[in-house]
């Protein structure tokens, strides 16, 4: 037997603006159900689950334990130069000068997440080291 995993949660201090910037970076809607004032609202996944967003009184003290990889559709910058255009900061720049790499960005509540290249970028590198984007 095998457990499947029905939500994500990340702890933040205001659920509600936190998963519009999430909803903007994933091009899912909110929750019809959620309100600005909500102590928890979420995002529905289209195959099921949700990512949610729980309020909590303690602020992000430390690095993250858990954080998403985002394979975007269109190249990996262009998708860094819109997330940060929607209020994300960059974290630390791991992208090569080659195109491989990443970028760990942070949301606007400093919650780190990784976007890596796109399929596309990553189909037209004869790179066959998984670890060149992870």
């Amino acid at each position: 037997m095998t457990s499947l995993i029905e939500n994500i949660s990340v702890d933040c201090a205001d659920p509600y603006r936190l998963c519009q910037f999430w909803s903007q970076v994933l091009d899912l809607p909110l929750h019809p159900d959620n309100e600005e004032y909500d102590d928890e609202v979420g995002i529905p996944f289209p195959d099921g689950g949700e990512l949610l967003f729980l309020k909590v009184p303690e602020p992000k003290a430390t690095k993250n334990r858990l954080h998403l990889c985002l394979r975007p559709e269109q190249p990996r910058d262009l998708e860094v130069q819109r997330l940060l255009g929607l209020g994300a900061t960059m974290v630390a720049d791991r992208r090569n000068p080659d195109g491989t790499g990443w970028a760990v960005l942070g949301d606007p509540e400093g919650n780190e997440f990784c976007v890596l290249r796109s399929a596309a970028e990553r189909e037209g590198d004869s790179e066959t080291d998984a670890n060149a984007d992870a």
